[in-house]
């Protein structure tokens, strides 16, 4: 079970002038759904994602998790970074076992787990190479993997391939989808990338400018794999592009 719902949630940061960030945010996500936010840059989609995972409180609202409130982060939620986010000091393998180091898995027991994740992420043969020798794709497996190792309920994905090429990036999707069907986790995505959004979502939740808040949500009603020529993505695309054009306008227009 991995039932995620976000009731009444704001969050306001203190400063030397106050910034509300999100606005009484609403969702509910299904177990094992793959959830998609988009929205104008500056809106709150990673400010929301932490929240999620427990690395922040809302200063309003609350955050239910199976029932329970999120409080603080746990290893039922595994958190994917836009920038990998990897140990230079450690290999491939040491990446991937660091979470479960952490839990106190035994060396072997850690070990085995992560060349299960290792070979999942087709990442065999480079167990021993250090981050610095990886491409930015294989070191988003690498952060994907390790994330997966300690097997979370719900995976949490900060634009994970927004710094990744465009053939990297289509690869990459293609790739967690593949993983995603056949692990069935509750997936959080946050991206830019409309076309991303509709090519990995069963829903897209639409963001409104700062302060963020759910404008829309979109079921994508389209079987996997995807085509993004197809009728109905095309569809599906414009009508979320509509959507957002107004909160991009706005969102330009904030006084910062």
């Amino acid at each position: 079970m991995a039932k995620i719902e976000i009731i009444g949630v704001k969050k306001i940061y203190e400063g030397e002038r106050k910034v509300l960030a999100l606005d009484g945010v609403n969702m509910k996500i299904e177990e094992n759904e793959f959830a998609v936010i988009v929205g104008p840059s500056g809106c709150g989609k990673s400010t929301l994602l932490s929240l999620i995972a427990g690395f922040e409180k809302p200063s309003e609202g609350k955050i239910l998790l199976d029932g329970k409130e999120v409080k603080k982060p746990a290893p039922d939620r595994g958190f994917v970074f836009q920038d990998f986010a990897l140990y230079p000091w450690r290999t491939v393998l040491r990446n991937i076992t660091f979470g479960l180091e952490l839990k106190g898995v035994p060396k072997e027991e850690a070990k085995k787990k992560a060349m299960k994740y290792i070979k999942m992420m087709g990442l065999e043969g480079f167990e021993n190479v250090y981050p610095y020798a990886l491409s930015g794709g294989m070191k988003q497996r690498v952060a994907i993997a390790r994330a997966l190792a300690y097997e979370p309920e719900v995976l949490l994905m900060d634009e994970p391939f927004g710094s990744l090429d465009a053939q990297t990036r289509k690869l990459m999707q293609m790739e967690l989808i593949k993983i995603w069907e056949k692990m069935k986790r509750t997936v959080v995505f946050v991206t830019h990338s409309v076309i991303e959004a509709v090519y990995l979502a069963d829903k897209v939740f639409v963001m409104t400018a700062r302060p963020g808040k759910v404008k829309g949500i979109v079921d994508i009603n389209i079987p996997r794999p995807r085509n993004y020529t197809d009728e109905r993505f095309l569809k599906i695309r414009e009508k979320i592009l509509s959507l957002l054009q107004e909160e991009v306008e706005k969102s330009q227009n904030l006084q910062y």
